[in-house]
């Protein structure tokens, strides 16, 4: 479907999208509802635990900007850029966020913020709210299938990139913009879209800031475009568009991008993680958890651990396993985010990788880096990913005896689905992280469960101090 500018022929990209957008409702969809009611409690309290992060108050404190927007966890408020550049850095900082398998990419920490600040500015119901949320989501999900891992190969974050198109959809669906408008509000968020991988080399802190950028970005672009202002019809397929800029191609599968768009959603399959790290590492987690609890039957104690091997993906060595010697020994608890060995050696030696397991104290620990150390990998040419995210751990025992655990799913993911019980516990955990008591975390708990049926949105109970 790749066509030279000069020689396109029927409607653009752009076109199609904001064809489907204006006609779609998801909003009537009660497995939507549901979905998204589920997402923006898990946005809100992973907020509410990085309030206190020092990366959350410097994002704020370089926006001067006043307004009437919600700032989560915090009295002061801001713009509708602010809040959302602010709130979906926080969203995404502590990389605990929601992550579609078919990407890999984190909708809801762009599009919630852009949407619940924009609600908030323009009086938006709840309905308006969902549909705004849904068919975000939906786009920047669906943008995963055009040219699967290019765009992380080509040194970009996903999430940065399709987050702004993602975010133009949203917003241009709740603010009800029509089609010229549409196509235009994607054509000015090419020229925004960003977001490079390099926080990989040193562990700093720059992709936490993506989400954000990416949902400030979108409003301004919807907003310029209601103004009149004009942007390429072939943003994302042209000689010079988003997946040439941003995935090395032209060539990319913009069939299985449109798909039965605004009759069938994939975005109510987005996932929720368990634990506070890389999503592709989460299954080798769960591995490592099961070895423990073999070991801890049979008495075995971790320094009897000779080596461990673990199988996995091509398409994650450049994030989460490259340089191997980095990966051994993280800079700092956000670089061991992105590192497997890491997760495993937490996995076997802390049964657990929750916010806890990422602080600086944890990560520095003598014990933990000696057993990240022992940790290797082999390609699995096989691999599925990143249609499924998978995990293998092989340990070697001084003794010479090998356990092996193997996962072919991510647990919060399609196949392993968090419940509503364990979701609204992790929510109740992290607002206890960020400092809430018992009270101000059920006041949020209620404002968020009503949001959808509201004439005008509101987010006071986020407002905490």
């Amino acid at each position: 479907m790749s066509q030279h500018p000069s020689t396109q022929t029927g409607p653009t990209i752009a076109q199609q999208l904001a064809q489907g957008i204006v006609k779609a409702h998801p909003e009537n969809d009660a497995l939507g509802q549901h979905v998204g009611q589920r997402l923006i409690m898990d946005v809100a309290g992973i907020c509410i635990a990085a309030r206190h992060e020092f990366y959350v108050k410097a994002a704020l404190s370089s926006f001067e900007q006043e307004g009437h927007c919600t700032v989560f966890g915090f009295e002061q408020k801001c713009g509708v850029e602010g809040a959302a550049f602010v709130n979906g850095i926080a969203a995404h900082g502590e990389d605990f966020d929601d992550t579609y398998e078919g990407g890999p990419v984190h909708a809801g920490v762009v599009i919630v913020p852009a949407l619940l600040a924009a609600a908030e500015r323009h009086a938006l119901s709840g309905e308006a709210l969902l549909r705004g949320v849904a068919i975000g989501v939906e786009v920047m999900c669906r943008l995963c299938a055009v040219a699967p891992t290019r765009v992380h190969k080509a040194g970009f974050h996903p999430t940065a990139v399709f987050g702004v198109m993602g975010g133009v959809a949203g917003l241009g669906a709740a603010l009800k913009l029509n089609e010229e408008q549409l196509v235009n509000a994607f054509g000015i968020a090419g020229s925004m879209a960003g977001g490079i991988i390099e926080y990989l080399a040193d562990g700093s802190w720059t992709k936490r800031m993506h989400p954000g950028w990416a949902a400030q970005s979108a409003y301004r672009a919807v907003r310029m475009a209601q103004a009149g202002f004009k942007g390429p019809a072939t943003v994302f397929e042209g000689h010079h568009g988003l997946f040439h800029g941003f995935a090395n191609t032209t060539d990319g599968n913009f069939e299985a991008m449109m798909k039965d768009f605004g009759q069938s959603w994939i975005w109510t399959t987005i996932a929720f993680k368990p634990y506070a790290c890389g999503t592709m590492a989460h299954p080798f987690i769960d591995c490592a958890r099961l070895i423990r609890q073999e070991l801890t039957t049979q008495g075995v104690a971790l320094t009897e651990i000779d080596r461990i091997e673990c199988e996995t993906a091509e398409g994650i060595l450049h994030r989460l396993w490259e340089p191997l010697s980095l990966k051994h020994s993280p800079p700092n608890a956000y670089a061991a985010k992105f590192s497997i060995p890491y997760a495993i050696a937490a996995g076997l030696m802390l049964d657990d990788a929750g916010l806890e397991a990422y602080t600086e104290t944890v990560v520095q620990g003598a014990d933990i880096r000696a057993l990240a150390a022992k940790v290797s990998y082999i390609v699995d040419p096989n691999n599925p990913y990143p249609k499924q995210f998978t995990g293998h751990v092989r340990v070697h025992l001084k003794n010479g005896q090998v356990l092996e655990q193997r996962q072919g799913f991510f647990k919060g993911g399609v196949d392993h689905p968090m419940s509503d019980a364990d979701l609204l516990q992790k929510f109740k955990a992290n607002c206890k992280f960020g400092g809430l008591d018992e009270a101000q975390t059920a006041a949020i708990l209620s404002q968020v469960n009503g949001l959808f049926k509201a004439s005008a949105v509101s987010l006071t109970s986020l407002a905490v101090k």
